[in-house]
């Protein structure tokens, strides 16, 4: 497993279940453990000002944030850390993040609230939900996907998050212009990834060298990362923009 758990539900390509209700694929296993007083504290405190609730209604991000900025979503940022640290380092933009895990809320709120960060706003829900309900057309500057769960084995490959229709589905919240940014250290995911997404016709890739993108400095090196590159593991960036 990953440093940052990517917790999504995705359409299984079998069709209708007999029922007449899409059987759903998870790309997680939900891990919860248990929360400690400081999160806890962070969600209470901080959830009226910095937390969204979900509903099935499309978001305004002008008035969420009160004011115009570009919005950057990252879907799974595990306990927030590299995502403080961005949101940190861009304050001309929007950080709109979504988590399911519980305590990874709460340890993100109370990083925010002790730092100061003001232009972030997080949900503790299912993203797949989110993306259909809440997320208007052509609002997104930049989507972030970092370490997803690979699921290595091929038996379990169908639960990756990144497949064609998901990114068919996000292109949709792009603006034309929009960067789709994905990072992966399993180098099977990595060439999966690619694979996807120069399939998919609306998007044009920014890598030099046609196929994977140096590490942007905007995309903080993590703990895990590190050690990773200490032991000679490789992470592969990919970066494309939507042209249509």
């Amino acid at each position: 497993m990953t440093d940052q758990e990517n917790l999504v539900a995705i359409e299984d390509a079998d069709g209708p279940s007999e029922n007449k209700y899409m059987r759903k694929i998870r790309s997680f296993v939900k891990r919860e453990g248990r929360m400690t007083n400081r999160q806890s504290t962070a969600i209470e405190n901080l959830w009226p000002t910095m937390g969204v609730d979900y509903s099935d209604k499309l978001l305004d991000f002008n008035v969420l944030f009160g004011r115009e900025a570009p919005v950057v979503l990252e879907i799974g940022f595990g306990m927030g850390k590299s995502l403080i640290e961005m949101a940190k380092n861009s304050p001309e933009k929007n950080f709109f993040a979504i988590e399911v895990h519980g305590p990874g809320v709460g340890a993100c709120l109370a990083d925010a609230g002790e730092q100061g960060v003001t232009n972030l706003r997080v949900m503790n829900h299912d993203a797949v939900e989110v993306l259909a309900h809440m997320i208007p057309e052509k609002s997104l500057a930049t989507f972030q996907l970092y370490f997803p769960d690979p699921w290595h084995k091929a038996r379990h490959n169908k639960r990756r998050i990144v497949q064609p229709a998901f990114i068919e589905n996000m292109r949709h919240k792009l603006a034309i212009g929009g960067v789709i940014h994905m990072a992966t250290d399993w180098e099977n995911y990595a060439e999966h990834m690619l694979s996807v997404l120069q399939a998919a016709t609306d998007f044009k890739n920014l890598s030099e060298s046609g196929d994977y993108a140096e590490r942007p400095e905007w995309r903080p090196l993590t703990k895990f990362e590190n050690r990773g590159n200490k032991l000679g593991h490789g992470v592969w960036d990919l970066l494309f923009e939507r042209i249509s």
